[in-house]
């Protein structure tokens, strides 16, 4: 697999708009979703549709079908495979998407082998990223192994732990394991005090922030204590948006890092 010669930062985005703002603080790539509430889910079509209009970088987009846990009925396996082919077809100003993030376990903890191997394939020749569902699967290593014969392009970790600098003993031997065959993009409370030593890892040259912040809304008219769901209480009057000084100064430190290297 070629690998570019520059790090690049890969930003989480839950809208549009959060992207573009996310391109302008230093991403150098999107991962779009919805609902990070529950640890993202399937954009709409709107807003892939939107954000390959409105960025010049590349754009993954989540397939997932709802939040919880990563067993799939047949149903949900349908959802995701018709996602993935409506992303597909998606083209904006000539522009696509890099790929799709999907990621499925079985009841006993091992990457879903067979499920995933039908959603690559499905989604060729985009590029795919296994997400962090494989931070809750029984075996790294093994689940590793398993998508390398899949041959899934990325896998997106914390190695097992809450944040990825936690784990970077083991995200070094991850990415000895999988060097020339998939990318191992640590992801996970990734801070730019954090950068170097990642970037320190061999193999390691992308890295993946959440970086949001919540900021008050337009709304002059208020109306309290009638919430609209779980994830916004305790108001509907706020919003989560780029916190683009973290973004800037995780890019900042990226580059730095390369400098020195």
């Amino acid at each position: 697999m070629r690998r570019s010669a520059d790090p690049t930062l890969e930003v989480c985005c839950p809208s549009a708009d959060f992207a573009v703002a996310a391109e302008r603080a230093g991403a150098g790539r999107v991962e779009l979703c919805d609902n990070l509430a529950e640890g993202g889910t399937t954009p709409s079509s709107g807003a892939i549709e939107v954000a390959l209009r409105d960025l010049s970088i590349p754009v993954m987009v989540m397939i997932r079908p709802r939040g919880g846990d990563f067993v799939y009925s047949g149903s949900e396996v349908d959802v995701m495979l018709r996602d993935i082919e409506s992303v597909a077809r998606l083209e904006v100003n000539g522009r696509s998407v890099l790929g799709v993030v999907v990621g499925a376990l079985t009841p006993e903890g091992a990457v879903d082998a067979r499920l995933t191997r039908e959603l690559v394939a499905a989604a060729r020749p985009l590029a795919v990223t296994f997400h962090r569902a494989f931070d809750l699967s029984r075996d790294l290593d093994e689940s590793l192994d398993t998508l390398l014969e899949i041959g899934v392009d990325r896998v997106l970790t914390s190695a097992g732990r809450r944040t990825a600098v936690d784990g970077v003993e083991t995200l070094a031997r991850l990415a000895a394991r999988a060097m020339n065959h998939a990318v191992v993009l640590p992801g996970g409370g990734v801070r730019a005090e954090h950068v170097p030593r990642l970037l320190g890892v061999p193999g390691i040259r992308e890295l993946h922030i959440g970086a949001s912040r919540w900021t008050d809304g337009p709304m002059l008219h208020r109306v309290h204590d009638v919430p609209m769901g779980r994830a916004y209480q305790p108001d509907e009057y706020v919003r989560e948006v780029v916190d683009g000084d973290r973004v800037t100064s995780v890019a900042a430190a990226m580059s730095v890092s390369t400098r020195a290297s």
